[in-house]
């Protein structure tokens, strides 16, 4: 569209030599051929069609002087060819000058002159504007990166501050085990001794209630330490440490591992010992050379998704009288938590797939 503008533009510098022709019938023919010529050449960019057109009504101004009007029109078009040289056989006319008046040949050099100061303008304008464009893609393509960059560093420090927060937890249950838990164990022992060496019988029921409350003490704090050292478990590390700790000569292990932060622990040791045991069943018995482990939290149960792509009989079979303890071991497993799995057997390799619903 601003090509076809300008074009009107240096039409309208054109005008002014034909208008001043002495006939009206060769004048208004020869405007129309080299506006029909300018339109096949932007209809026909980068062809061979449009260079030999541009060539052929740039010859034809020695045949009839007034298309030379028409030259600021060839021009544009030929510098946007970058094909100018098209151009020199105008130079033909010179010969029939004479047909022409000085105020046309002032109007085609005018005309000339206007269109190489327009197109030499617009194309530095059109070369400043690709740079800025280019520009502005680079600085989007920039700001992209380091979106991304800013949102992996966000990421890689939330996972620093849980790790972080994982290891206090595990230190925390350590110092409540040895500290508060050996105070109360032996508590609970003297407590017992001076049951056992108790004579006077108004004591034996104070004794008794203070045993029983140091019992429920110990049992308390048994459970909250188990509570912090399970919660403190990072399950994804855990499972990629069983990953990298298998033989990479002898297996390609892959892990994908897709779920949050809070995962409730007795779940993680589920997860973590059947992916435990199916890898070294694995090991031990397929006949394959990769293994992939697949978790995934889904908004109502965890899926854990155990693969192997050995077909070897002795590694897993579906008839349930004859499955081995490791498969046994599993199904407990998974049933402790009220969890399903299943074991597949196949050409394709041995699966095992876990589905632990969500408590409500």
């Amino acid at each position: 569209m601003n090509r076809l503008l300008e074009k009107c533009a240096i039409l309208l510098l054109c005008l002014p030599g034909f208008l001043m022709a002495g006939s009206v019938a060769v004048p208004v023919l020869a405007l129309l051929a080299a506006l029909c010529v300018s339109a096949a050449v932007q209809l026909f960019p980068g062809r061979r069609i449009a260079w030999a057109l541009l060539f052929l009504g740039s010859a034809a101004c020695g045949v009839v002087p007034i298309l030379v009007c028409a030259l600021p029109l060839f021009l544009y078009d030929a510098l946007h060819e970058r094909k100018w040289w098209l151009l020199i056989p105008a130079i033909s006319v010179a010969a029939n000058a004479g047909s022409l008046s000085a105020a046309q040949i002032i109007c085609v050099i005018t005309g000339l002159a206007a269109t190489l100061i327009w197109y030499h303008r617009v194309n530095g304008l059109s070369r400043s504007v690709a740079r800025l464009t280019t520009l502005h893609d680079d600085i989007t393509e920039k700001n992209m990166q380091l979106a991304e960059q800013n949102r992996r560093l966000f990421e890689a420090q939330d996972n620093e501050v849980h790790v972080a927060t994982l290891t206090e937890r595990n230190r925390i249950a350590r110092e409540i085990h040895d500290n508060v838990g050996h105070m109360l164990t032996r508590s609970i022992l003297q407590t017992g001794a001076l049951q056992i060496i108790n004579k006077d019988e108004r004591l034996k029921e104070p004794l008794a209630e203070l045993k029983s409350t140091l019992d429920g003490a110990m049992t308390s704090i048994r459970e909250s330490v188990h509570d912090l050292h399970d919660d403190s478990i990072d399950l994804k590390r855990v499972l990629q440490e069983m990953a990298d700790s298998v033989d990479s000569e002898a297996f390609e292990t892959a892990l994908q591992y897709d779920a949050g932060d809070y995962i409730p622990g007795s779940i993680k040791l589920c997860v973590a010992g059947i992916v435990k045991e199916g890898i070294s069943n694995a090991v031990k018995h397929s006949n394959g050379d990769k293994i992939e482990i697949i978790f995934r939290e889904h908004p109502a149960f965890y899926q854990l998704l155990l693969t192997d792509n050995g077909h070897n009989e002795n590694e897993g079979t579906v008839d349930r009288n004859a499955r081995g303890i490791g498969l046994r071991n599993m199904e407990d497993r998974a049933s402790d938590v009220g969890g399903r799995i299943t074991f597949t057997k196949s050409e394709q390799g041995f699966r095992i797939f876990l589905t632990i619903p969500k408590q409500a």
